[in-house]
């Protein structure tokens, strides 16, 4: 049987509403391990990381995260398909019926914190149906220490309870899974799915109204390293595109693999204490320091096991969306504190699978406003259903459903911080090269690496007219070599060997771009609009 004997405190949840629950506070990871086990809520893989299966949802479901539109985020939200207006009444209602389904039942616990600098910190506390995703809270956090623990006041609560299903016609959501934010009474609800990523989801949200409106803070949903030097870069993507990969780095500290400020005092800090990085085709050959970071304490979700306990990483069976939580204490090369200084270097990353974009290339600040704001990667063929060829995706400052205010305030945030600190900006391909997906293949990531390493070492930073290539349609600048790169692979016209179909299908992506920046004309000022490509296809 598990041992509860580590508590440091008792606490009541009666101020919540949540009433004569059996509450276990603060228990230790290998606690929360346990219990998973002994509930049959999930089993231990060979390497000693517990694996869980979050059911019904396999991934976050925007559609169904709302904000509540009251008096501190009516004029202030940028509302519509990302931010969808919840009702203050309707909240209140759904949220008494949650944390009546919460009481009488045994609920863990866990105080922590957000936000690794001082002056920007947060604390939560964390209230989880099911002890796996407090054990997930754990990971995800920053950890308060003992003394902290003691006297802890939380300012925001997450309420986290999978089980509970919403009925859509009279609470108000859209179907019987739901995540709230209301910014008057600092809570981020979720119920009806047991995706661990809207707890954290949640908590950066609300940071990213928080930080620049109260703060002057721009908030980033990117990963982060430092080198022995104290130079930080910074590394923005959607899914899929290296984020996490490309930014843990052994010759690199890790300041944090996905959210992170950017202060007025010019220094970088991660929110989280924890990574959460996509396993599907994992291999420690190509990724060994996140694949040895899957360790007792680690949470693997949705993969397969054979009867060994050993994970078939290539198996998408369940979803492409296999995931792994851990501590960033299993990462061996990490920053401590989690705080870098200016950065120096910061890259866009993109897997363009119409492979036109040039594997690397150097952005101008309207470019990289431009860029920032249009968060341009693409869909394959299998990633969702009726994809069958690659379509482009946007998502605006690499992070829109996470993005309570208008995209263009982010945009001319960055945009007025790369002036000031004197940042480079780089546009990474890590998508397709010598044509588009099913003809070209992926870049490969030695060569990527590479690129990434010459920037750092300083060999790409200065700007040489004579060095660079200006793309003749997006108008960057493509270096003509780079160390550790073939010159042939630099070039994305010269890798296709068929001049008109390269240009038809860079005129094609453009077109792409210009049409899904319509929505942002109107907010944006001059200089970002020069930003975009400047040729039109005929």
């Amino acid at each position: 049987m598990v041992n509860y004997n580590q508590v440091t405190k008792t606490i009541s949840l009666e101020a919540y509403g949540i009433k004569n629950a059996d509450v276990k506070y603060q228990l230790s990871p290998d606690q929360l391990h346990d219990i998973t086990i002994e509930k049959g809520l999930g089993v231990e893989a060979s390497s000693g990381a517990l694996a869980v299966n979050t059911g019904e949802f396999t991934g976050r479901s925007p559609q169904d995260r709302f904000i509540v539109k009251d008096d501190i985020t009516r004029d202030r939200i940028w509302w519509g398909d990302i931010n969808i207006p919840f009702d203050p009444d309707k909240f209140d209602a759904l949220y008494e019926k949650v944390v009546d389904y919460l009481s009488e039942k045994e609920v863990f616990v866990r105080d922590c914190y957000a936000c690794a600098d001082q002056d920007h910190k947060l604390n939560i506390r964390v209230i989880n149906e099911y002890p796996w995703s407090n054990l997930f809270a754990y990971n995800m956090f920053l950890k308060p220490t003992n003394e902290e623990v003691k006297g802890f006041d939380p300012e925001w609560i997450v309420v986290n309870a999978p089980g509970f299903m919403a009925d859509a016609e009279i609470d108000g959501t859209r179907q019987h899974n739901f995540a709230i934010l209301n910014f008057s009474k600092k809570i981020a609800l979720v119920g009806g799915t047991g995706y661990t990523g809207e707890i954290k989801k949640g908590i950066f949200s609300a940071l990213n109204f928080i930080l620049p409106v109260f703060k002057k803070t721009l908030p980033m949903h990117c990963s982060a390293n430092v080198g022995k030097d104290g130079d930080t870069a910074i590394f923005f993507g959607l899914s899929g595109t290296g984020k996490t990969t490309l930014s843990t780095d052994p010759n690199r500290s890790l300041i944090g693999d996905d959210e992170h400020g950017w202060t007025g005092e010019n220094s970088v800090f991660n929110f989280e204490g924890g990574c959460y990085a996509k396993v599907i085709n994992l291999s420690r050959d190509k990724e060994p320091e996140i694949y040895d970071a899957i360790k007792r304490g680690a949470i693997l979700e949705n993969v397969t096991l054979d009867a060994d306990g050993n994970v078939n990483f290539e198996d998408s069976s369940i979803t492409q969306n296999t995931r792994v939580s851990y501590p960033i204490q299993h990462i061996e090369n990490i920053k401590v504190p989690s705080i870098g200084k200016n950065p120096k270097n910061i890259f866009f990353l993109t897997a363009d699978a119409f492979g036109v974009l040039p594997p690397i290339s150097k952005l101008t600040p309207s470019q990289a406003a431009y860029h920032f704001i249009s968060g341009y990667t693409a869909k394959v063929a299998g990633t969702e259903a009726g994809v069958v060829e690659p379509q482009p995706s946007f998502s605006a400052c690499f992070g829109a459903p996470f993005m309570p205010l208008h995209p263009a305030k982010y945009a001319e945030m960055l945009s007025k911080k790369m002036k000031e600190s004197g940042v480079n900006v780089w546009l990474v391909n890590t998508g397709w090269t010598g044509g588009p997906y099913g003809i070209g293949k992926r870049m490969e990531l030695k060569y990527t690496r590479a690129m990434i390493k010459a920037v750092l070492d300083g060999h790409l930073g200065l700007y040489n007219y004579d060095d660079y290539h200006i793309h003749s349609v997006f108008g960057v600048a493509q270096p003509r070599e780079c160390p550790g790169v073939p010159t042939s692979v630099l070039s994305p016209r010269a890798t296709w060997n068929n001049d008109e179909d390269y240009y038809k299908t860079a005129f094609k992506l453009t077109n792409a771009f210009r049409e899904n920046f319509k929505k942002f004309e109107a907010h944006c000022n001059e200089e970002i609009r020069r930003g975009g490509p400047q040729r039109y296809a005929f």
